[in-house]
């Protein structure tokens, strides 16, 4: 592990903001368990808080520390396809775990298992799911390079993790499951129909 990837880690460890590559866009985000920092990262971004976030995590144990348990239809036909891999799934979580407003008001929750080494090793030495939405003002374009974020948002991080991680050029397909039948909210890199469901 490099210099910088264990600077970025600290920095995460003590509820600091980072901006870091994705196997999907490029990431600003905290430790999920900082009321702090997930208060100043909607602060940030200008986010409203009636619009939760989505979290990145490890493994698929990693998720069910802090979601309500997973049916096995989504673990059938969700998780064991597109995990780990661009697909964030929207699921009841345990609100005694998940801050508001990581969470919605609803209990629900993002997740994405990322399939990339250096990213998932990230998570692990943190030791629990990163908040982690794309780093841009909110309502601006998603940035997939380093080069394409907004210089005043760049200002407000602690720390930028500048690696190339073979990291993505594409946003994440998301799925809402906590409604029947599951809403595909947003078509991305994971292709899903109706009829796979």
């Amino acid at each position: 592990m490099n210099k910088k990837i264990e600077k970025a880690i600290e920095f995460f460890k003590d509820g600091g903001i980072v901006i870091f590559p994705t196997d999907t866009a490029i990431g600003i985000g905290c430790r999920i368990d900082s009321e702090k920092s997930i208060k100043r990262l909607f602060k940030i971004r200008k986010r409203s808080e009636n619009k939760p976030l989505l979290v990145l995590v490890n493994s698929v144990e990693m998720a069910e520390r802090y979601l309500l348990p997973i049916s096995k239809k989504v673990k059938n036909k969700l998780i064991k396809c597109y995990w780990p891999g661009k697909l964030t799934i929207i699921l009841k979580c345990n609100p005694n775990k998940v801050l508001f407003p990581v969470r919605d008001k609803r209990n629900t929750l993002g997740v994405r298992f990322p399939n990339n080494p250096i990213l998932l090793k990230l998570i692990e030495e943190v030791g629990v799911p990163i908040v982690a939405p794309s780093a841009n003002f909110s309502g601006e374009k998603t940035p997939f390079e380093f080069e394409g974020l907004n210089p005043d948002l760049v200002k407000k991080a602690d720390f930028i993790l500048d690696e190339e991680i073979g990291s993505g050029r594409d946003i994440s397909t998301v799925i809402d499951c906590t409604i029947e039948p599951w809403k595909i909210i947003r078509q991305g890199a994971a292709k899903i129909s109706n009829s796979n469901f």
